[in-house]
């Protein structure tokens, strides 16, 4: 019992540290999307144009989703904020699942 005790607690330590990367991403993607709205540009950068292109296409997706529901307020675009509780709220409730 002890073994699989440990390996529950393994397995919802890496599911936690997944959800916590993923949040990492998606605050990596808004920032890096506030740098170029605000004029910043690397040129002829291709690790950073492949850098951009590896979370728009990691981040996109799941953003995607929040606006479809939640328009933009102006400049201001709520969809990752409202991502990122979320995200937060159903790690915590998987984690806690599995820890059980």
């Amino acid at each position: 019992m002890v073994i699989l005790a440990t390996f529950r607690e393994d397995v919802a330590d890496y599911v936690q540290a997944v959800f916590y990367v993923y949040t990492l991403l998606i605050i990596a993607y808004i920032l890096s999307s506030l740098f170029f709205a605000f004029g910043g540009r690397v040129p002829y950068s291709r690790w950073f144009s492949a850098l951009l292109g590896f979370l728009r296409d990691v981040c996109e997706p799941y953003l995607s989703i929040f606006r479809r529901f939640i328009p933009p307020l102006g400049p201001l675009d709520l969809s990752p904020l409202i991502g990122i509780i979320l995200l937060n709220i159903v790690g915590g409730i998987i984690v806690s699942l599995i820890r059980g």
